[in-house]
């Protein structure tokens, strides 16, 4: 496929576009979103007035078809990740928003024939989502691909797929790589999956994948866990912190973040979580993105849970527009079944020949690194401040699932549940005791 410097974009499953933020400003025209949930979708009428929301993707494939709406060059989306997530049990294509996968095959599958009768190239398509995905026990992944790639029935692999790799079908190429947004300028360990794919004559792997040149890509570097900023003490349990998740405002005591305190923040002495401007820049967001008149902090928080990592789409924007030469094409050694070829690129480093090496690792080539004292900022809100039963709760919580705490978060929560009254104990227990009951079980 030839290059382009001006693509035109239609976005499934939009959230509050990370993709806009991170594609506009390259040159990508958006010409319409798809998002039903009630605040992204406040915040896309807010940010991007001029652009449609058209609502559920279900419409989709009839709107193209009835020429409401344009069938653009690209279309990119991440079709619920629940379905494949250890959060939403993991039920894949026997849950209703992991048929939605299958849904955006559909999407795809009309916009390239509006494409195709007017003499243009097949849609790129841009999909993102969990790592959970390739080891879902309903085979989404294989379904997903196989679909995409135009194949009779679905692939399957021994119960997990790989991290990286490829997949030549009769209709469609289709490349795929999970990268971690640690390696790309922001403190957050957060790995997803990427898939790109196309027609024939387009190359996803010249855009996910590259040239191995460096011997050893960097780890991410020790930043102070204690330092000052604006007059005010800091101090943090890591370097970077764990996924942000989407019930981060509401759900985050039994969380695994809570044991290992990459999501708490001490400042001045006091323990809190990160706000929603935190998070923004945690997720490469513009200062106050999210905050539209009437914005709750969970509504906040949700919505960048459930969002992309900025940078990490904007390095692949810009692979999109600067493709990697084609020296993949003829080198990679084939293993054909028909029309089908088939690569697992697995190992991360793969040699291609003598001379190449490719990168399908985790991390890319140019790492960058973001350091938490540019996120974290000394004005926040005081609900954000863990209480002393909030810091008992989640000492107690520990205990009972018999899990091991980061030492010096252990210190902060002993020290601070301290505080707790006499009252607020009662209160607890009493609180504890009444959740038992409702779950029918025994009170000792």
């Amino acid at each position: 496929m030839p290059k382009k410097n001006k693509y035109t974009v239609g976005s499934v499953c939009s959230g509050i576009e990370a993709a806009s933020i991170a594609w506009k400003p390259l040159g990508f025209k958006f010409e319409w979103f798809s998002e039903i949930a009630d605040f992204p979708s406040k915040v896309l009428k807010e940010k991007y007035p001029r652009i449609k929301n058209i609502g559920n993707m279900v419409d989709i494939p009839d709107l193209l078809k009835n020429k409401k709406i344009k069938a653009p060059d690209i279309i990119c989306g991440g079709t619920p990740c629940q379905a494949f997530s250890y959060a939403g049990w993991k039920n894949g294509l026997n849950d209703n928003r992991g048929n939605l996968t299958l849904k955006f095959v559909d999407i795809i599958e009309a916009n390239d024939e509006i494409r195709e009768n007017n003499g243009l190239q097949k849609t790129i398509i841009f999909w993102e989502n969990v790592e959970g995905v390739l080891t879902d026990k309903t085979n989404a992944f294989g379904c997903f691909i196989s679909s995409l790639a135009g194949l009779p029935k679905a692939m399957k692999t021994n119960g997990k797929w790989p991290s990286a790799g490829m997949l030549r079908g009769p209709k469609r190429n289709v490349a795929w790589r999970v990268l971690d947004a640690k390696y790309f300028g922001l403190p957050q360990q957060r790995r997803r999956l990427y898939v790109m794919a196309g027609g024939d004559n387009f190359h996803p792997e010249n855009i996910l994948f590259e040239k191995h040149t460096i011997k050893n890509l960097p780890e991410f570097p020790n930043y102070p866990l204690t330092f000052q900023k604006d007059g005010q003490n800091f101090e943090i349990f890591r370097c970077y912190t764990d996924c942000l998740y989407s019930s981060y405002g509401t759900k985050w005591n039994g969380n695994a973040a809570a044991n290992n305190g990459s999501l708490f923040v001490i400042q001045n002495n006091r323990l809190r979580r990160l706000s929603p401007l935190e998070c923004e820049r945690l997720m490469g967001f513009p200062d106050n993105y999210t905050k539209i008149s009437s914005a709750k902090r969970t509504n906040r928080y949700q919505a960048l849970g459930n969002s992309w990592a900025v940078p990490v789409i904007k390095w692949i924007g810009k692979r999109i527009i600067n493709p990697m030469n084609n020296f993949l094409e003829n080198p990679i050694p084939l293993k054909n079944d028909n029309d089908i070829e088939y690569h697992d690129f697995n190992n991360g480093i793969i040699k291609i020949n003598d001379n190449v090496l490719l990168n399908c690792s985790i991390k890319p080539e140019k790492c960058t690194f973001g350091n938490m004292m540019d996120i974290l900022s000394t004005d926040v809100p005081k609900e954000i401040y863990i209480s002393p039963v909030g810091c008992y709760g989640i000492l107690r919580r520990s205990k009972e699932r018999n899990l091991s705490v980061n030492k010096r978060l252990e210190t902060i929560l002993n020290e601070i549940s301290e505080q707790m009254s006499i009252a607020d104990i009662e209160k607890y227990s009493l609180r504890q005791q009444r959740g038992k009951h409702s779950k029918g079980e025994k009170v000792k």
